[in-house]
């Protein structure tokens, strides 16, 4: 009796120790093909790190020299020729544009890749805000992922002034 009773308080225990922080582990990617006339293409995976953090790795090539815009937008439409039919930065809260670990950002907002002499950048950081999700508010499954031709200055509502878009990706 006292082993029954021991392996229920056990599961209790367990299944309690899982409640709130449970998430379940899912990815999402994006294969990005150049726009506006550019070379820029590149691969990019969206990984459920935990309950409100999501891991951003990928890859990318083709791009000048520097740091240049990289946001989620809010349509999955790359079929335009200068990646225009995306619409704007994703933005569930109607916030300002800003930098990726500000409190008050786009949610698409994720800052700039930094390209290198060769023209490749790699990114792996971690980002709060978005999720991979298609039926969540914040989530970015069905969305389409953006390089821009300039550096995102991180200020500027609603763009951060990073100018044309260069390569573009529906997330999957």
């Amino acid at each position: 009796m006292k082993r029954i009773i021991a392996t229920a308080v056990f599961a209790g225990i367990a299944a309690g120790c899982a409640g709130p922080a449970e998430y379940k582990e899912v990815s999402a990617t994006a294969t990005l093909e150049p726009r506006s006339g550019s070379q820029v293409r590149g691969m990019v995976t969206f990984t459920q790190a935990g309950p409100d953090i999501v891991r951003v790795a990928g890859s990318f090539s083709g791009h000048t020299k520097g740091t240049k815009g990289f946001h989620i937008h809010e349509k999955g439409d790359c079929s335009d020729a200068k990646g225009m039919s995306t619409g704007g930065h994703f933005n569930p809260r109607n916030h300002k544009h800003s930098g990726p670990y500000e409190p008050e950002r786009h949610a698409g907002d994720l800052g700039n890749l930094t390209f290198d002499d060769k023209g490749n950048a790699m990114v792996n950081f971690v980002v709060g805000g978005i999720s991979v999700s298609k039926d969540k508010p914040d989530g970015i499954i069905g969305r389409a992922v953006i390089v821009h031709m300039d550096t995102d200055d991180l200020q500027t509502d609603p763009t951060g002034n990073a100018g044309g878009r260069v390569a573009c990706g529906v997330i999957q």
